[in-house]
């Protein structure tokens, strides 16, 4: 299958690409600049240079393919409501030219736990996508939503458990809100990337599939492990001094993002196999140096 992948230089994607490649597929990753270009090649993938605002170079890579996995965003927090309006307009353009074909869209587990729930709209800008990406279905596109655990975590992460260790070590405190008994659910890398692969081959249209190893991880254990990791104390603070204590990642890290994932195991044959959050916090990936 010739597959069509954007976010190809990005944490999930550098892992999706050759885990494609391994099971046969031939794969073509979009690459906005020279260097990631570069990442993509060295991956063995075929490369197209361009972005997510480039809307006809979009559809043109999609009629070219046999399928397209969509890993690529602008994750930036000040531009949400821009940001995803430019990924509306990918999915847009791209899905004209998938008809029969399946078509991938990274998601996220805000406002659900079960593969069958749908979030309302309104709890995120991204959310209204969602839905709309899932209905693509009634129009023959194979459409799958891949929602990732908040954390995809591994050797080389630089998301939300690196910000955590950044702020613990700058402020030389660890920190959990309220009494840490909220969670997040977590994934390694590397399973993230296989459940991509089996979902592409064969996830029903319009289905959600959940990139979940651990249902939820308490956010007290995620401090203390990262105070652990940098000789810091770990302490309690009320959720109202979140944003205040922690920055932007304190109002992610005060929320329950739990969420199960049987029916993608049961549908797809998917086990997770690689370490656990804990075990890669221990091996010091987020706190060495």
């Amino acid at each position: 299958m010739r597959v069509f992948v954007t976010g190809a230089s990005g944490w999930i994607g550098s892992a999706v690409v050759p885990e494609l490649l391994a099971a046969g597929h031939h794969v073509v990753g979009l690459a906005r600049s020279e260097a990631a270009a570069a990442r993509v090649a060295a991956l063995g993938a075929e490369v197209r240079r361009g972005d997510l605002a480039d809307t006809a170079g979009l559809v043109e890579a999609a009629a070219k393919s046999d399928g397209v996995v969509h890993l690529g965003y602008h994750h930036d927090f000040s531009q949400m409501t821009e940001a995803a309006a430019q990924d509306r307009a990918a999915v847009d353009a791209m899905s004209a030219e998938l008809v029969g074909k399946p078509f991938l869209f990274a998601s996220g587990l805000v406002g659900v736990r079960f593969e069958d729930e749908r979030p309302e709209s309104g709890d995120h800008p991204r959310v209204a996508n969602t839905a709309t990406a899932l209905a693509l279905a009634d129009r023959g596109v194979r459409v799958v939503a891949v929602r990732f655990a908040p954390t995809v975590h591994g050797r080389g992460d630089h998301g939300f458990v690196a910000e955590l260790a950044r702020v613990a070590r700058e402020r030389g405190v660890s920190a959990y809100v309220g009494d840490g008994s909220g969670a997040w659910a977590a994934v390694h890398r590397s399973d993230a990337a296989r459940l991509v692969r089996l979902a592409l081959e064969g996830a029903a249209a319009g289905t959600a599939v959940h990139a979940v190893a651990e249902q939820g991880v308490p956010t007290r254990q995620i401090a203390e492990a990262i105070g652990r990791g940098l000789g810091v104390p770990v302490e309690s603070i009320p959720a109202d001094r979140a944003a205040e204590r922690l920055g932007w990642i304190g109002g992610f890290f005060a929320m329950d993002l739990t969420a199960s994932s049987d029916q993608t195991r049961t549908a797809l044959g998917w086990e997770p196999i690689g370490p656990t959050l804990l075990e890669d916090l221990e091996a010091g990936y987020y706190t060495a140096g």
